[in-house]
C-alpha cells in the first residue's frame, strides 16, 4: 500500500498510540488488541491509524524525546506472541499480567515485567539457538540495520554504567567485561528484533485490510542517545566537553506563555551537509519502513529553530537559527521508496514566511486543527472552510484538549462561535458519551472540509472529557497515561461513523 499516494482520495483517519490499546498488560502491545482495532477501523470506513512515535520512551514517559531515533519500544512486544515462538511460558505470560486500573498505562509495572520476560525469552533463544525457527530472520535482521550495533552497544554499556549518562562511562570498564558486554549487546538486539517482527505483521495485517499506518518521527532526540553517543559531531556539542553549546525549544505560543524549554541537543547541520545528511536519510528511510505515512513533528525546525544556549532557565532567552530548507528534502530524494505523498509537515505553533515556502517548495500538506479556528478576527486559517485540499485536518491532536474539555475551558465567545459554525443545534453541549451532540458537531465541520484527510481522536470519538487528555505541554507530569477498553470501544457508535465517512465522500 505504500506505493498509493496518501492524497488520492478524500480518506478518515482515527488517532489512537499503541499504548492507549486495551489489554492486560500495563500498556497496549503488539497483539490481538491491535488487530481487533484494525478490524473496527475498517467496519467503520476508515483508511488510516494514526499513532504516536514508536520508539523508546523518555524520563517522562513522552515518546518524543527517547534515547533512539531508529529503536522500537519494546514495552509494546506482546508477550503473548513469545509463547507463541517458543521462547516463554504460561507462567512467564502471567507474571506480566496487570492488576491495576485499565484505564491508565502503568510505565513502571511494564518496564519491570517486560524486562523480566524478554530477559527470558533471549536465554531461551541462545540455549536454542539452532532449533529457533527466526534464527535465520535476525541473523538478517542484524546485518540489515546499520543503527542496530551502535544503539545495542550503548545500551549494553549503560546497563554495565548502572544507567549513568554517556558522558560519564569509564571505557576500561567494558574492557574488563568483555563478554558480559557482548551478551548484553546481542541481548538489545534481539529484543529489537522482536520488536520489529511483531510490529511488521500488525502493519501487514493493516495493509491487508485496507487500513494505512501514518507514524510520528519527533525532530529531536535525546541528549543521553545512542545517536548522540555515537556521533556528537552531527550535533552542535562542545568536542572538548560533550556539553551542548544550544539546546532545542520555542518561543511562546498556543500552548505556552513561557515558551517551552526541551533541552534537547541541536543538529550541526553544517556538519551534516558536508556529509549529504546521511544520519537523516537514514533516519526517514527506517520511519518509511515502519509507517506507510510518515508525521515530521515540529517540521518548523528545518526551516528555522529555536535556540536556546544551554544553562539558560527560560526559552524566552532563545533566537531563531537557519534550518536546512530544501536541501535536506532534495538529499531524501534519494531514499529508496520515498515520494513526497508519504509524509505530513506538523506545522503548528509559531512559524513565518520561511515554513511557509518550505511547505510550498517541497509540497507537503500541513495540519489544521479546529480548536485553534475560533478567535474573533474569523480569518482563521484552522476554521474547516479554509483548508486547503493538500493539508490534513484534525479535530484535536494528542497535545490538544478533547473536544469536551476544551468547550469547557473556552472564552465564551470562541465557544458561542464554534457551537454556532459548526451548526450545534442542540441545548446540552456539556453532555459527553458516544454520541455526544457537540463532539458531534464539531467532527462533522472536520470532516466537510475541503481537507483530503481527516482524523479524530478515539477521546472524541468517545465523548470523552479533559481527565482522558493524551499530554498537555509544557505540564511535565500526568500525560501520556490514557488508555482504552475493550468495553469502551464496543460502545462507540460504528454505524454513526461509517455514515459520516459515506456522507461527506471519505470511505474506503
Amino acid at each position: 500500500m505504500t506505493d498509493t499516494n496518501v492524497f488520492d482520495k478524500r480518506a478518515a483517519g482515527v488517532l489512537l498510540s499503541v499504548s492507549s490499546l486495551p489489554g492486560p498488560f500495563g500498556t497496549g502491545v503488539f497483539g490481538r488488541e491491535a488487530l481487533d482495532f484494525i478490524d473496527r477501523l475498517k467496519r467503520m470506513d476508515f483508511s488510516f491509524w494514526q499513532v504516536l512515535p514508536l520508539g523508546p520512551l523518555d524520563r517522562g514517559n513522552s515518546p518524543y524525546c527517547g534515547e533512539s531515533a531508529f529503536a522500537g519500544n519494546t514495552l509494546y512486544v506482546d508477550p503473548r506472541g513469545l509463547s507463541g515462538l517458543g521462547l516463554v511460558t504460561d507462567e512467564d505470560i502471567y507474571s506480566c499480567i496487570y492488576r491495576g486500573s485499565p484505564h491508565t498505562a502503568d510505565y513502571g509495572f511494564a518496564r519491570f515485567s517486560r524486562e523480566n520476560v524478554l530477559k527470558k525469552a533471549y536465554r531461551t533463544f541462545r540455549e536454542n539457538r539452532d532449533a529457533f525457527p527466526l534464527t535465520n530472520d535476525f541473523n538478517e535482521f542484524v546485518k540489515t540495520r546499520p543503527w542496530l550495533r551502535p544503539y545495542a552497544e550503548f545500551k549494553a554499556k549503560k546497563e554495565l554504567s548502572g544507567g549513568t549518562c554517556w558522558n560519564t562511562w569509564k571505557e576500561e570498564l567494558f574492557s574488563e567485561r568483555k563478554e558480559e558486554l557482548d551478551n548484553l549487546i546481542e541481548y538489545y538486539s534481539f529484543i529489537q528484533f522482536l520488536f520489529f517482527f511483531q510490529w511488521k505483521n500488525i502493519k501487514k495485517y493493516a495493509n491487508e485490510n485496507g487500513i494505512r499506518i501514518i507514524g510520528d518521527m519527533p525532530l529531536y532526540i535525546d541528549y543521553d542517545s545512542a545517536d548522540v553517543y555515537s556521533d556528537p559531531g552531527d550535533f552542535q556539542i562542545d568536542p572538548s566537553t560533550f556539553k551542548p553549546e544550544k539546546v532545542a525549544g520555542v518561543p511562546p505560543d498556543y500552548y505556552s506563555e513561557e515558551g517551552q524549554l526541551w533541552g534537547n541537543p541541536l543538529y550541526n547541520w553544517t556538519a551534516m551537509k558536508k556529509n549529504g545528511f546521511r544520519w537523516w536519510k537514514e533516519r526517514l528511510a527506517s520511519a518509511l519502513d515502519l509507517y506507510d505515512v510518515v508525521r515530521i513533528d515540529h517540521f518548523r525546525g528545518l526551516a528555522s529553530y529555536w535556540a536556546v544556549p544551554y544553562g539558560a532557565k527560560s526559552a524566552k532567552d532563545g533566537h531563531w537559527e537557519k534550518g536546512p530548507g530544501l536541501e535536506l528534502f532534495e538529499a531524501f530524494k534519494e531514499i529508496p521508496g520515498y515520494t513526497k505523498d508519504r509524509l505530513i509537515a506538523e506545522d503548528l505553533g509559531v512559524f513565518g514566511q520561511d515554513v511557509i515556502d518550505l511547505l510550498r517548495d517541497v509540497g507537503l500538506p500541513g495540519m489544521r486543527v479546529i480548536q485553534f479556528a475560533f478567535d474573533e478576527s474569523r480569518a482563521s486559517t484552522n476554521l474547516p472552510h479554509n483548508y486547503d485540499k493538500n493539508s490534513v485536518a484534525y479535530v484535536g491532536t494528542h497535545d490538544n484538549n478533547t473536544v469536551l474539555g476544551w468547550l469547557w475551558e473556552a472564552d465564551p465567545k470562541e465557544k458561542e462561535f464554534a457551537l454556532r459554525y459548526c451548526g450545534f443545534k442542540g441545548t446540552d453541549w456539556e453532555k459527553g458519551g458516544y454520541k455526544s451532540e457537540s463532539c458531534r458537531a464539531m467532527t462533522e465541520a472536520v470532516w466537510k472540509s475541503p481537507a483530503k484527510l481527516s482524523v479524530v481522536s478515539l477521546q472524541d470519538m468517545c465523548g470523552y472529557g479533559k481527565d482522558c487528555r493524551m499530554n498537555t505541554p509544557g505540564e511535565p507530569e500526568g500525560n501520556w497515561l490514557f488508555r482504552t477498553t475493550v468495553e469502551a470501544l464496543s460502545g462507540i457508535d460504528e454505524a454513526y461513523y461509517r455514515e459520516i465517512n459515506s456522507i461527506f465522500g471519505r470511505s474506503v
